[in-house]
């Protein structure tokens, strides 16, 4: 149908129905990280899919072309007005009414009763997608069916979906800068946790295009990290900044910017056409050279070099070739030196870099990235490996989960038994003879929890446990072993040194004696040998 006002009567409904998605959506439960993080992907394309049903209404609404006012017209047009005979008022509705009747008793021979076919076709995709699980299958060339976790492309191995930031790309160009300290990474992150993205930078290297392209790649390195691990936040992250946009442009044009005045006052003062210097607090500004210097002598100096005398008469020529042009009208901007609306950029997006660096929950992620590194360091390499095939055994327990049916091509494990040498796994007797289902906590350790008696007795001699022995300022000895609270082990430290300096006491007390033939003794056994006249 033609209709304008049946075309926003469907677009209601659609919206309706996806508000309704939505609202299932959320609602609906999760389980671990990935899952919530699926489910708030689905949510998101509801929402776009909302905004454009939402846009396009407006725009009907709107009625630019005046469609909708044309059709409301001619079904409420009036005998009074002259437009038409009293017989004919309702000829337009009796004519959409033969209409519908016509379309409906064609559905109704081709056997398509009921609903529309489309609207039967969306209701069935809006259902599928509430009830997915949000995991892509995708099916090979030999017929079998292939997961796929979109989260998986979505997130760095660095990122472990979402848990930590991967700043390694911005580090990397943040110490390539010329004036910038050699930070290690570790360094870098408590720089950020600041809520600064350049300590002890000069204001040439904030002006540089290096220096542009690092702030850039920080600031959309933040968005888009947020925008992934919080898409339904992204609308609150937007409101924030809009307002520090706002007075940053305020303050650009009053040249107040801290530590950007220069730029700032250089963009609304007017240069010398003869190359003469302009005023500035922090130096000498050369016009035609476009180049600050510091001192009086070197300006002067340069004034007779060829490059000077060359650019000045560029500038000269380029002046008077403007005042011989008709004047611009009052209305066209002047557009602003490239070298200004580099340090405009430069500036404006490290104004918001900063403020991103300390909304939530960018702060909280930087404090979790680094103890992440700090217990990375304190690893094995073969500790390393394993949480590398931990992260991929969960993987795969997540694309198995959603698998109900049998593969005989596929491992069987509902008890989620650990693999043995052949990749099948073990038998449930000797997981139960090895006590790998009993957990064994370890404060020392950060509660870590070890499965087994044997990978818990084997954990006292690891870099995990010994690092936090000296964490704790104790030597990782054999005293310590079986002493998983951190109390009783300070404890039994106090005990161990109060025992030493006794029998160091001891020890000096003891007095010793010795025979004719050179025999020593202490005294209780030299008078007793003595009274029995064996010395």
């Amino acid at each position: 149908m033609d209709s304008i006002i049946e075309l926003q009567r469907q677009e209601h409904e659609e919206v309706e129905r996806y508000e309704q998605a939505l609202a299932d959506i959320l609602n609906k439960h999760t389980t671990g990280r990935r899952g919530e993080l699926r489910n708030h992907q689905k949510a998101l394309d509801v929402l776009n899919r909302l905004d454009e049903r939402q846009r396009l209404l407006r725009s009907q609404y709107e009625d630019k072309e005046g469609f909708r006012a044309a059709e409301i017209e001619a079904l409420s047009v009036p005998a009074s007005t002259g437009k038409g005979n009293p017989q004919d008022d309702l000829s337009e509705f009796y004519s959409r009414f033969n209409r519908i009747n016509r379309v409906h008793a064609d559905r109704q021979a081709s056997g398509a009763a009921g609903q529309e076919p489309e609207l039967r076709g969306f209701l069935r995709s809006l259902e599928e997608l509430v009830a997915s699980d949000g995991l892509e299958r995708v099916t090979l060339e030999d017929g079998e069916e292939e997961v796929i976790d979109p989260l998986d492309t979505l997130f760095t191995g660095e990122e472990s979906v979402g848990r930590y930031l991967d700043l390694y790309i911005p580090h990397t160009q943040f110490v390539n800068l010329k004036s910038a300290r050699r930070l290690t990474y570790m360094q870098y992150l408590n720089m950020l946790s600041k809520g600064l993205v350049g300590e002890a930078l000069d204001q040439k290297e904030k002006e540089s295009a290096a220096y542009l392209d690092y702030v850039q790649t920080l600031n959309t390195y933040l968005q888009d990290f947020l925008r992934r691990t919080h898409p339904l936040e992204i609308g609150t992250v937007d409101a924030a900044l809009k307002p520090v946009e706002e007075g940053f442009e305020k303050e650009w044009k009053e040249g107040k910017v801290e530590g950007w005045q220069k730029k700032a006052s250089a963009a609304t003062s007017q240069t010398h056409t003869n190359g003469d210097a302009a005023p500035s607090e922090e130096g000498i500004w050369c016009a035609a050279c476009q180049k600050q210097y510091a001192k009086k002598t070197v300006y002067d100096a340069h004034l007779t070099s060829k490059k000077h005398i060359k650019a000045a008469e560029k500038l000269s020529a380029s002046e008077e070739a403007a005042a011989a042009q008709p004047a611009r009208p009052p209305t066209a901007p002047v557009q602003p030196h490239a070298s200004t609306s580099k340090a405009h950029a430069a500036a404006l997006l490290t104004r918001l870099t900063e403020t991103l660096l300390l909304l939530p929950p960018v702060p909280a992620l930087i404090n979790d990235t680094k103890q992440n590194i700090e217990r990375k360091s304190a690893l094995t390499a073969r500790e390393r490996e394993q949480e590398v095939e931990e992260a991929m055994e969960e993987t795969q327990v997540v694309t198995e989960e959603v698998e109900p049916e049998e593969d005989d091509g596929r491992i069987y494990n509902p008890l989620k038994l650990p693999l043995g040498w052949d990749g099948k796994p073990i038998p449930y007797w000797l997981y139960k003879l090895h006590g790998l289902g009993v957990e064994y906590k370890c404060e020392i350790c950060s509660d870590y929890v070890y499965m087994g008696r044997k990978a818990f007795d084997r954990h006292f001699q690891e870099s995990r446990h010994a690092f936090g022995m000296r964490a704790l300022g104790l030597p990782n000895t054999k005293h310590f072993h079986e002493i998983t609270k951190i109390a009783d082990a300070l404890a039994l430290a106090e005990r161990l040194k109060r025992e030493g300096r006794q029998e160091q006491n001891q020890a000096e007390r003891t007095e010793e004696f010795e025979d004719a033939e050179g025999n020593v003794y202490d005294k209780k056994t030299y008078e007793d040998l003595k009274r029995q006249g064996l010395i």
